[in-house]
């Protein structure tokens, strides 16, 4: 059974147990529950505790902290090895790449009580489309990372609580040649200069689909109203711009995430 689907089944059992009628037998349950979740939470400590003294500590504790399952278990009972602004520090690592690709960038400003603050940087403050990097990119990479984390804040955009992105695979998008374009799920794809760009496939303008839209000297545009987006810089344009959607590409894999 995959991690995930584990986790769901535990969260449905649960669930179950806190819809029991009788509130005696409720109680027991629960009880029962909590006292599983204690016994192995003294386990851990332990083996934690037994982790800690030997040579190799900081590759165990760095491949505990590697695996999703062992990571969140570790949460849990207030054990994981790595702290928890290293974690975030690390998430914002990881999606640098996407900002960086539409000329932005996030500096971490501080962590604490379950708080994020951050600052948004080049076209990414201030741009519209700062609110789907923000809630979407960077809150997904974190909530993985840090799950106790329960709100980020950045200058100038509103505090937005963790939420689960909905990440999705597109086949056959990481193959695209340097100048091409394509349209998969809704969503416009652009390989220009060996990086993939990813846009909302509909005219900001006149709200034509765009698909088939050539590249031209970094911008595409729109047969229907000539409308011109510049695609390395958020997709703006005069008086409006495309609608970014945050992308992963990792080896070849693509990922978008979709509100």
């Amino acid at each position: 059974m995959r991690d995930a689907d584990a986790v769901a089944q535990l969260e449905r059992l649960l669930e179950e147990v806190e819809t029991i009628g009788d509130a005696r037998a409720r109680e027991t349950a629960l009880a029962a529950v909590q006292g599983v979740v204690e016994l192995y939470g003294s386990g851990l400590e332990r083996i934690v505790a037994m982790l800690s003294e030997r040579d190799d500590a900081s590759e165990l504790a760095e491949a505990l902290a590697g695996d999703e399952l062992v990571s969140h278990l570790l949460l849990l009972h207030d054990l994981h090895p790595v702290p928890l602004e290293v974690r975030v520090r690390a998430a914002l690592d990881d999606v640098r790449p996407y900002l960086d690709s539409h000329g932005g960038g996030v500096e971490l400003l501080g962590v604490g009580e379950g708080v994020v603050r951050l600052r948004m940087e080049g076209t990414c403050n201030g741009c519209p489309s700062s609110t789907t990097t923000l809630k979407l990119a960077i809150e997904d990479a974190i909530r993985k990372a840090a799950p106790e984390v329960e709100t980020i804040e950045a200058d100038g955009v509103e505090g937005l609580e963790v939420p689960n992105g909905n990440w999705v695979s597109i086949d056959g998008v990481g193959s695209l040649a340097d100048g091409a374009t394509t349209v998969r799920d809704g969503v416009l794809f652009i390989r220009l200069a060996d990086r993939l760009y990813a846009y909302r496939s509909t005219c900001a303008a006149c709200g034509a689909p765009l698909a088939g839209a050539l590249l031209t000297q970094g911008c595409v545009g729109c047969s229907a109203c000539g409308a011109r987006y510049d695609v390395r810089h958020a997709g703006r344009s005069d008086g409006a711009h495309l609608q970014p959607v945050p992308l992963l590409e990792d080896d070849g894999a693509v990922r978008v995430a979709l509100a």
